[in-house]
């Protein structure tokens, strides 16, 4: 019986952390990230869930992207489609669409 109140208690706090979460997307939607920060503070900003993983995603496409803009000077300098593949741990197919689109 305890059990149950404990996963309906944590079910319950689920939904309203989740509809907490809704409204402030909503309410902040139009702010600018300097404004976040000025209202949460830096360090408290920097520490939340939604701030590390737009930071991560971020991180990740900037580095495909330097890969991407890299690859035609490589095959330039005469490393091959598989060279590049296996350096930058891309499909070769990633490589080949990336060389045909940079002629």
């Amino acid at each position: 019986m305890i059990n149950l109140v404990e996963k309906a208690d944590a079910a319950k706090s689920r939904n309203l952390l989740e509809l907490v979460e809704r409204m402030l997307v909503y309410k902040f939607l139009s702010y600018s990230r300097q404004e976040l920060e000025a209202m949460f503070g830096l360090t408290e900003w920097q520490q939340t869930r939604f701030y590390q993983e737009i930071e991560e995603e971020t991180k990740l496409k900037t580095e495909l992207e330097t890969k991407l803009k890299t690859i035609p000077r490589l095959l330039s300098e005469g490393l091959t489609v598989e060279q590049i593949a296996r350096i930058f741990e891309l499909d070769i197919e990633v490589v080949k669409t990336c060389n045909q689109t940079a002629k």
